[in-house]
């Protein structure tokens, strides 16, 4: 069965995209969340809200 990227309902925080993420890569949603703060901080955040934002529309919903 293919596995397929979805945000997660269970797992949510704002809008269930790190941890649809998380879920789809079988880790831990901090893991992820934390991770995906550091490469926004490290990208002067502008860029990581974006695409934040862009995923949440692209992402289907579980």
């Amino acid at each position: 069965m293919k596995k397929r990227l979805f945000r997660s309902r269970s797992q949510r925080m704002l809008a269930g995209v790190c941890g649809g993420i998380a879920e789809y890569l079988d880790m831990d949603p901090t893991v992820i969340r934390v991770l995906y703060i550091i490469a926004s901080v490290l990208s002067a955040a502008f860029p990581g809200l974006l695409i934040y934002i862009i995923l949440i529309f692209v992402i289907p919903e579980e």
